[in-house]
Formats: structure tokens, sequence, C-alpha cells
């Protein structure tokens, strides 16, 4: 005879199985009333399938760090009473796992300075080749490679265990590189995936054509390219391939290629318009980008977004249109419904800075509808750098340290650099003695450019570089010829874009 289960009991059952399993603001842990209902509706001892249906659809919920800041660790908790055999609820199976390591993911990440042997995420892995389900299992193995994704050589050593691999492993383990600014390394592993004979899909292209363009690596890119052209050229069409060409022939100074590339595309939505859009920012061709929003509703019938009123606004900075810029800013949410955001007033914060007005910019701060963050008065130090303002960068230097309670060593070196410029050679000690004092460090940035086939990077007067006396010879070339023919000089500048 079956039980009598509540209609209360059996819709709330029904809600754990549809994962609507518990409010946000739920104050305690759901273990003990889960297992009480489950038991009360007689589903834990006469249907354990279903039960365990359940709590997966619980752990799924409690692993997102979205629903709630304190779910992830619940989900971890209700794992161990899954396995503990002292309490009633059903074993996990390969499917809990995934959503377990997905919450290890969000309460222990790894990172660089984490121990490899400690955390939750690894004792779960520990325990997943314990129980064979590393690396037997694709989901297992999928939710491991995204655990470790800020640890780029910790998701190499699962990748290289796995006796099988697929397209979804390559591209989460091409992209750990390339958020750990390793670009060269994932795409060496984008090449190991055609020596293994597993076909790239979009989301690998996406990945690897993004790697390319962060490397500098206009070879491989175009590569990609003639690939996709050959094998595959329905996927020219997709918005994220059409626009991660776009993006990488760009960023390697190739804008008709790029160009070429979107116009080509049969389909072109926001996405693709913004990348479009942006390509001409990285070239300073800002009228360009300013007719792609008129364009993008006359030729597509899209209408423009935030992103792409924001790469039009960069490209007028960039090319020191500043009245354009100025006209956008205030007409943007009339002409094109947008409103504008933080990312927009701190570009053009940043605009007029490169220009000098370095009053307009305080005064366009002061009308900001939302609190300035450090991307604003970062630009303001900058232009005071450049303009020799020292009063103000003192105020800008205050107010980044007031946002970030301590402020990176560049906002110092700044400040040290507008210092020595004004001769307040004792202020500018100071400023150094105290970035000591603090321990600050700040990672350099660099370039990276192809060269014969191999990616070269190098930071500003570097003195390591093997090949420096070589790139210093042709700089002193390129001076002397552009002193001989001062009237050519911008036009040269643009060539070597």
């Amino acid at each position: 005879m079956r039980p009598y289960i509540p209609k209360a009991t059996f819709a709330f059952c029904q809600s754990l199985l549809a994962s609507r399993l518990l409010p946000s603001a739920a104050p305690y842990s759901p273990l003990l009333p889960v297992q009480a209902l489950l038991t009360t509706a007689g589903l834990l001892p006469r249907h354990p399938d279903l039960s365990l249906l359940a709590l997966n659809s619980l752990l799924r919920t409690l692993s997102r760090r979205a629903t709630s800041p304190s779910h992830p660790r619940l989900a971890l908790g209700l794992l161990r009473d899954m396995i503990s055999p002292a309490t009633p609820l059903p074993a996990p199976d390969h499917l809990s796992f995934p959503f377990a390591l997905s919450a290890a993911a969000v309460v222990d990440p790894p990172d660089s300075s984490s121990d490899a042997g400690a955390g939750a995420g690894a004792q779960l892995h520990a325990l997943l080749v314990r129980n064979a389900l590393f690396p037997a299992d694709h989901y297992v193995t999928t939710a491991l490679l995204q655990l470790y994704a800020p640890r780029p050589d910790l998701a190499r050593r699962v990748f290289d265990e796995l006796p099988q691999r697929e397209a979804i492993h390559y591209e989460l383990v091409i992209g750990a590189y390339a958020r750990a600014a390793m670009p060269a390394e994932g795409l060496a592993v984008f090449r190991a995936m055609f020596e293994d004979g597993v076909a790239p899909d979009a989301v690998v292209l996406t990945t690897a054509v993004a790697a390319c363009a962060q490397a500098g690596a206009l070879d491989c890119g175009a590569w990609v390219h003639r690939y996709v052209e050959r094998a595959a050229p329905e996927l020219l069409g997709d918005a994220f391939v059409g626009s991660a060409l776009v993006s990488m022939y760009a960023k390697c100074g190739c804008l008709d290629e790029a160009v070429r590339v979107f116009d080509g595309m049969p389909e072109r939505n926001e996405y693709v318009w913004g990348t479009m859009v942006g390509a001409f920012a990285v070239h300073g061709m800002a009228a360009e980008a300013v007719t792609c929003l008129e364009r993008m509703v006359r030729e597509d019938g899209v209408r423009p977004d935030s992103v792409a009123v924001l790469g039009a606004l960069s490209a007028c900075a960039h090319a020191g249109k500043v009245e354009d810029g100025l006209r956008l800013l205030r007409e943007m949410r009339g002409r094109y419904g947008v409103a504008p955001g933080h990312e927009h007033y701190s570009c053009t914060v940043d605009m007029l800075c490169r220009v000098g007005r370095l009053e307009d910019a305080v005064g366009l701060i002061k009308t900001m509808p939302m609190p300035p963050l450090a991307s604003v008065w970062g630009s303001v130090l900058a232009g005071c750098r450049s303009y020799g303002n020292v009063e103000l960068a003192e105020v800008a230097a205050w107010e980044l340290e007031k946002l970030g309670g301590t402020a990176d060593e560049g906002v110092y070196v700044q400040l040290s650099n507008i210092y020595l410029d004004a001769n307040r050679k004792d202020d500018a000690r100071r400023v150094r003695k105290l970035i000591g004092s603090r321990g600050i460090k700040k990672v350099p940035a660099y370039s990276a450019v192809e060269v014969d086939g191999g990616v070269s990077s190098f930071v500003a007067n570097d003195q390591a570089h093997p090949r420096r006396f070589e790139i210093w010879e042709v700089l002193r070339l390129l001076a002397g010829q552009m002193a001989q023919n001062p009237d050519e000089e911008e036009e040269t500048l643009f060539a070597l874009l």
C-alpha cells in the first residue's frame, strides 16, 4: 500500500525536482527539513533513485553563487552528509560531484598562492580519483577543469591525465592559459588538438582566436580563419567566431581584413556590431566608429547597446575628437535609448584628460549620477602627469587611496614622477619610501608581436630583451627618418599601427 502524501509535501518535493528549492534569504541549513519531508513522503526508503534526483537538484541550486553567498558552502555540507554512512541520505553519484565542484570553486577557489593539495576542490579531486570517477566520467572531468581554471598548471595536469579528450576539454585549458596571460601556451594546446584528431567547435575556435589576438599571433589567427573557411564555412556566420576574428585582425593591425570578415557575415547582431565599433576605436577612426551606430539601425535593424556606444566614445578619445565625444555622451540616451553608465563617463573623463582639459574633466566628475570609481580618478592622475598639474594629482591620488584602501604601485609611481617633474624631490622621495614600506607591487604591462612565427613580448624601456640592441637601432633609424620628413610623421606613425 502506498503511503499517504499530503498535497503540500508532494508540492514541495515537486519544487525540489524542478530546482526551485529555497528562498534566497533562507536563514537556516535546508538539510534537515528536506530529509524530513522526503522521509514523510516515503521517497527516501521506497524510491532511492527519486530521492537522489531531488538531492542532486538541491545541490545544483545551492552550488550557484547567485542564489545566496552562503549556499555553495551548504552544498558542500549536503555532499558531506550524503557521503557519511551515519545519515539516511543516498550516496552521491557521478552527477552529484560536478555540482559540488562548482560550489568548491566559489567557496575555496584555487589561485596562484594556494597549495595545490589544499582546499575543498583538491579534497574532492582526491575523492574522485579514489572512487574511479576521474578520469572516467565526462561530467566530472569537465567540472574539474572548470574548478582549476584560475590555475592553468593544475588544469593542464588534469588535462594530461585524460585518456580521451573532447573539444570542451581543450577549450577550458586554452581559456585557462589565456586568462593567466599565457596565450602562447594555450595556442600550443590548440595545435595539439589537431594532432590528436579532435575537430574544434565554435567555442574552441572563438577561444583560440581570442588567444591569438592576446598574443599578437597574426599568422596563427589567419590560419584559423582559413581553416574555418575550408572546413566549416557556416561558422563564419556565428556571432562569436566572427566577432573574435574581427577583433583579432583589428588588434593585430589588419583593419581591412577585419572589415572584410565583418562585411561577409550573413547576420550581425549587436554583439558583432559592437566588436566592429571597437575595431575602429583601436585604430582611432572615430568617424567610422560613430557612423557604425547609425549603420546598425539602417542596415540590420539593430539598436546600439551600451557596449557599442562605449566603443564609439573610446574611438573619439583615441582620435582626440573631444567635441564629438561630448556630443555623443549628451545625446546617447535620446538618440539610442542608452542611459550613460559609469564606463561612459569614465571614458569621457579620460578623453578630456588626454587633451589637457583637466578642469572640465573634474567638472564632469561632479555631475556624474553615480560615485566615481578608480578608473575615473586614474585618468585624472595620468592627465596630471602629462600636463604637470601637481595639486590636482594630489587630489586624484587621495581619491584613489580612499576608494581602494591602499592604491597600487602605479598610483604612487605616477605621483612620484609628477613631483620629480615639478622639482619637488623631497615629496618624490617620501612617496618612494611609502611604496617600499607598504610592499606594494604592480605587474608590468607588456606588448607582444609575432615575428617569423614566434611571439616576442617586451615591456617599456626593456633592458632584458634578447634583441634589445636591434630594436633600439631600428627605433633610431625611424626617428632619423621622421626628423628628415616632419610633414610625413603622422602618416608614418599611422602606417606603423
